[in-house]
């Protein structure tokens, strides 16, 4: 088992996260106020933009095959390394679908 620092950027909040657990259930042990739905991976409410490090997440399920380079479903993301992200920002398949639902 080896802990990771996970940096969430805007807000100076930052904390320990095991290889052996997910970002989210260490924000929610810690108070950190991450946002979440499903927690199965295919809602995308918990995404997060990384922006410097790596995850393991295999049940990423929501996100395509480019996406799971860049963003972070924090309720199936576990570190590989220490890990900077923005929470709150999804990927441009989300952000797409929400601005032509908007459109129509």
């Amino acid at each position: 088992m080896t802990d990771y620092t996970v940096s969430f950027v805007g807000t100076g909040e930052e904390i320990t996260v095991s290889d052996t657990e997910t970002i989210l259930s260490r924000c929610i042990e810690e108070g950190i106020a991450q946002e979440y739905s499903c927690r199965v991976g295919m809602c995308l409410a918990c995404s997060a933009e990384i922006l410097s490090g790596e995850v393991v997440q295999p049940a990423s399920r929501g996100l395509t095959e480019q996406e799971r380079e860049n963003y972070a479903l924090t309720c199936m993301a576990r570190p590989a390394s220490d890990l900077e992200l923005d929470r709150g920002k999804y990927p441009p398949s989300i952000e797409g679908d929400a601005a032509a639902a908007a459109d129509d």
